[in-house]
């Protein structure tokens, strides 16, 4: 881009450890913003000893979300730490943090205290759960954020247990809507001169992602786990043929008939039953058992 990256006069005061705050930081990070990682005297960040791999003696999973940030060590529970701490988050345009609710708050550093000496800061605050309610002492682990959230639920075979995707997605989606939240609030700033807390749970992150599982539940229908099976689209499947794994991802009636046309079925595009994606939909196991003899030929 042309011209200094859009965050380049921002300083974010980085609290949070592991993956949903760190990602959060690493975003605003790589837009030019520059970032105080505070870690814990002795170990760091927990991440730092996740591994192996390690890369000239360092995680690998550290430093995948780390990048582009400065560090020091404090230990925030000694009073002269928190103090440091609290100066930081004067000159700071934004705090992150993701410890559980309430824990900041009892070193002097919770969005209250800070925002009386600096009215321009933007705390974002990350947990499992929310800052209220029944759960918000619950840590928030990514794996029990899939589960509780329902994305366990609708992965994996529709004969089989649910499992977990193979990527932290609760924790990145938390930290991408961290990040936007926190561009937002700076937006808002421009215009008012005040900061303000920014209040993102992993939880609500998750439920955000399931918005067509929620139609499902409109239209009185359970979401169920189908494999690589799409719900409401067909043919959106894997497939295994005689030299591997391939997969179609058909999205409208055009793109089937082009389909059909290119692999040589001229009879199935002519099926009045597959015509349309609703009818392809309701017929998919007839839809399935009919492209057999392609997939068989590789």
């Amino acid at each position: 881009m042309a011209g200094p990256p859009p965050l380049h006069d921002v300083l974010v005061l980085d609290l949070s450890r592991v993956l949903s705050g760190p990602y959060c930081t690493m975003l605003l990070a790589d837009m030019g913003a520059g970032v105080i990682k505070v870690e814990q005297p002795g170990g760091g960040d927990e991440t730092r000893a996740w591994g192996p791999p390690f890369l000239g003696g360092e995680s690998a999973y550290f430093l995948s979300v780390n990048r582009n940030k400065q560090s020091l060590t404090l230990n925030l529970k000694h009073p002269g730490a928190a103090s440091i701490a609290a100066r930081l988050a004067e000159r700071a345009d934004v705090l992150v943090e993701n410890f559980r609710p309430g824990t900041l708050d009892r070193f002097g550093l919770g969005y209250p205290a800070l925002a009386a000496r600096n009215p321009r800061l933007v705390y974002c605050s990350i947990s499992g759960f929310g800052q209220d309610g029944p759960s918000r002492d619950l840590p928030g682990y990514d794996m029990v954020i899939q589960a509780e959230g329902g994305l366990m639920h609708i992965t994996g075979a529709p004969d089989g247990p649910g499992f977990r995707l193979g990527v932290a997605v609760a924790d990145i989606i938390t930290g991408v809507l961290a990040a936007q939240g926190i561009t937002l609030a700076l937006l808002a700033r421009q215009r008012n001169g005040r900061g303000q807390l920014v209040d993102v749970a992993m939880l609500d992150s998750v439920a955000a992602l399931l918005s067509y599982q929620a139609g499902l539940q409109f239209a009185g229908q359970e979401p169920r786990r189908l494999g690589n099976r799409h719900p409401t689209i067909a043919p959106y499947d894997s497939f295994a043929t005689a030299d591997g794994e391939v997969v179609l991802a058909i999205g409208n009636d055009e793109q089937w008939r082009r389909f059909c046309t290119a692999a040589g079925l001229d009879a199935l595009a002519a099926d009045a039953r597959f015509a349309t994606n609703p009818g392809r939909v309701r017929e998919y196991d007839a839809l399935r058992a009919a492209l057999a003899p392609l997939r068989a030929a590789g």
